[in-house]
């Protein structure tokens, strides 16, 4: 398919409007244009605008371009990458953009590869490129046909440029907010022509600033900025053991203290309303709460144990091909490796917080939504309402990692159980602490992994078997294949006659969820570690055996390529340093890194330097890429380096960044990101820059060593920390 340059009749069009949002929608009120600010997003309401002809774009009468955006700003540029696509269609002026946050609203802003009003998989930008350019481009034809029909002109003499359309012959102009209300009387193009990638002006080509810089000079709004008259903030008592229950709740002491409101009863705990956060947290530690039930003999090293058991039987297969078993049983030498790997939290700088409103006719929400679709239907549902009437706004969020996006919309829900149960329309906001999100969120569950493979003489692998055990996230069957839990693993781009991949699902009270980059957080590892010691027992240079055996991956075989070239993986080091790689596709991005570690005077190692070659299709902002695989890097080095949480007596160890540590600026290395050209759609990167530092640390480890560590995190055993 030709993304470049889309023919569409009216009627296909409006079709595709109809699927994807790109609507002629003249009555759409978006929240942001010339105006006056909406006082929580620091927007400004867009009744004003003069020209808005689709879901996503709007001009102003004082030429600003105000580009919605369907996607959560997290931090990982949605905003940035997503209003480039629009400008770079419609010729505007970089610094005429504006961006924000779409409202909640399924059928104009579902995501195209999922179905649902969400952000997430490292989605953002593969599957709105041909949407938002094809919006962007719509208003550049309007516009250029408005200038025509004022001037007298053949549109095909006329261009547009900079946020202005030109007419060079006769020195004619007018900035887009000068034609804004005559492009709204055009009818939308019947056809539509996008730009060559030849003559891209801002993808990939300039450096931008962001269009959420607004985090940097402390105007970004983000959930705990937001006031309203009469707000009551909410804080939860949550089960200290998974399970529990309250069976008893002695509230004397709390309610006397000053700016307490009320105590409720919600599903997940006890909550307590105040006027403040202080006055709430301080009577929630006064609260006497009697609980029921839960597994308090549920632990960690038990459930390793229990896990590594389930590892020695056969599970449900979910990728095969070959006979691997037989293949091993006939192999004169089968190497083994049982891997481990802890739960872990996401640790969002900002912990889950949310504002809401109960009206008569609905309710209103203010925060960082990230799952649209689920939270309006689960909200409304504990109210008794229709989806629509759930109106959320939008605002920024400080990280998530997956946290703030769950089937069942946690602590939204949670809250709407709070306000059903105050039942006084008041807006409250519901905010939770380090600790509350550190012991009583969702977690990456914890796997146990056992591979086994031979090698035959000529260094070719002949048989490769894996067992996976840990929890579905996606809450399948125990006779069924979770494919987060697989990916990484069943699609393994290494030939090997001999494959299979089995599973086994577990079920446990602690709540599973997806971490930044899901599935590959694990099955990188273990895949990438392992053949390494395979190319080191067949006596091969562990690129050399890899790009062997990827010959049917040429992106694979590119961005290993690229990263043995940038790194000078053939020369020499300094001594007392010492090199590893590792090589992962995920969520359709590719991504290579040599790690380089150095030995202290301990005796003990710091990662001095990592080299990342990166491959993401058309490259639309090449510093935000950047940013995403620095960012990855120092977010996959936690777990390998410290992130652990451990179960207790049915209980969570860690309570916050003093024991449930997260990467310092002390622990990250100098990172060199180096992106592939490519002509392919763009794919994700938030999350593929994750999966491939732990491994390459850990090869390049072995190196240094001669260990194979395959238990996570390693610790101060090996680094100066």
């Amino acid at each position: 398919m030709n993304l470049d340059r889309t023919n569409l009749s009216r009627r296909l069009f409006l079709l595709r409007s109809a699927q994807t949002g790109v609507a002629l929608t003249l009555g759409l009120a978006l929240p942001h244009a010339s105006g006056a600010t909406d006082g929580y997003t620091g927007a400004t309401q867009a009744a004003g605008a003069a020209f808005e002809p689709n879901a996503f774009v709007a001009i102003t009468a004082d030429n600003r371009v105000v580009v919605t955006i369907k996607h959560l700003e997290m931090g990982q540029g949605t905003f940035t990458g997503l209003a480039t696509i629009v400008a770079e269609e419609l010729d505007a002026a970089w610094d005429q953009v504006d961006a924000i946050g779409a409202p909640a609203n399924t059928g104009q802003y579902k995501n195209l590869l999922i179905g649902a009003q969400i952000t997430g998989g490292s989605t953002s930008i593969a599957n709105s490129w041909l949407q938002m350019r094809e919006a962007g481009a719509a208003v550049r034809h309007m516009l250029l046909a408005a200038a025509a029909s004022r001037w007298q002109i053949p549109a095909t003499e006329l261009t547009a440029r900079e946020g202005e359309v030109l007419h060079a012959a006769s020195g004619r102009k007018a900035s887009f907010g000068e034609l804004a209300s005559a492009a709204a009387k055009q009818p939308v193009p019947e056809t539509i022509v996008l730009k060559d990638p030849k003559n891209f002006t801002l993808i990939g080509k300039q450096r931008l600033e962001r269009k959420d810089e607004g985090k940097t000079n402390g105007s970004a709004v983000f959930t705990q900025d937001v006031q309203l008259p009469g707000m009551l903030t909410a804080v939860v008592v949550h089960p200290p053991v998974f399970g529990a229950r309250v069976k008893q709740v002695v509230d004397k002491k709390a309610l006397a203290l000053p700016g307490v409101q009320a105590v409720v009863r919600i599903p997940t705990g006890v909550a307590v309303l105040a006027t403040t956060f202080y006055q709430a947290q301080q009577a929630s530690k006064a609260l006497v709460i009697q609980w029921s039930g839960g597994d308090t003999e549920l632990s960690s090293p038990q459930l390793l144990r229990d896990y590594r058991a389930l590892a020695e039987q056969p599970g449900v297969v979910a990728a095969e091909r070959g006979d691997a078993g037989a293949a091993l049983a006939a192999a004169e030498q089968v190497i083994e490796a049982d891997y481990e790997f802890p739960f872990l939290a996401h640790a969002a700088m900002e912990p889950m917080n949310c504002v809401l409103q109960k009206y008569a006719t609905g309710v209103e929400m203010w925060y960082g939504c990230q799952g649209h679709s689920f939270d309006q239907k689960n909200v409304a549902a504990v109210f008794g309402l229709q989806p629509e009437q759930v109106k959320i706004n939008t605002l920024y969020a400080g990280g998530s990692f997956g946290r703030r996006a769950s089937f069942d919309s946690q602590y939204p829900v949670e809250l709407a159980e709070i306000a059903k149960a105050y039942a006084r329309s008041v807006p409250i906001k519901l905010v939770w602490t380090r600790e509350d999100d550190t012991r009583g969120g969702y977690y990456r569950p914890m796997y146990v992994h056992k591979l086994q493979a031979s090698v035959d003489k000529s260094g070719a692998i002949a048989a490769w078997q894996q067992r996976i055990v840990g929890q579905s996230i996606m809450g399948v069957e125990k006779d069924k294949v979770d494919r987060t839990t697989v990916e990484g693993a069943a699609n393994l781009p290494y030939s090997v006659a001999n494959f299979r991949v089995e599973t086994h699902n577990t079920t446990l009270p602690i709540p599973p969820l997806w971490w930044r980059s899901v599935g590959s957080t694990h099955t990188a590892y273990a895949v990438e570690t392992f053949i390494d010691e395979l190319a080191h027992r067949a006596q091969r240079d562990p690129i050399e055996f890899r790009l062997g055996l990827l010959a049917d991956y040429p992106r694979h075989r590119q961005v290993l390529a690229t990263v043995a070239a940038k790194s000078g993986w053939q020369q020499p080091l300094p001594k007392g340093h010492f090199r590893g790689v590792a090589v992962h596709e995920s969520f359709h991005s590719y991504v290579a890194q040599v790690a380089e570690i150095a030995r202290q005077d301990n005796g003990k190692f710091r990662i001095v330097k990592v080299t990342c070659a990166v491959d993401c299709g058309i490259a639309v902002n090449p510093d935000v890429i950047a940013a995403q695989m620095e960012g990855g890097i120092g977010f996959g080095l936690a777990p390998l380096l410290f992130s652990e949480i451990t179960i207790d007596k049915g209980q969570v160890v860690q309570s916050n960044f003093h024991d449930y540590q997260v990467v310092r600026m002390r622990h990250m290395p100098q990172v060199e990101v180096h992106i592939v050209p490519s002509a392919e759609p763009p794919t994700g990167v938030g999350e593929p820059g994750v999966p491939v530092i732990a491994p390459a640390v850990a090869n390049a480890l072995f190196s240094a060593t001669g260990k194979r560590l395959r238990k996570l995190p390693l610790g101060q055993e090996y680094f100066d920390l």
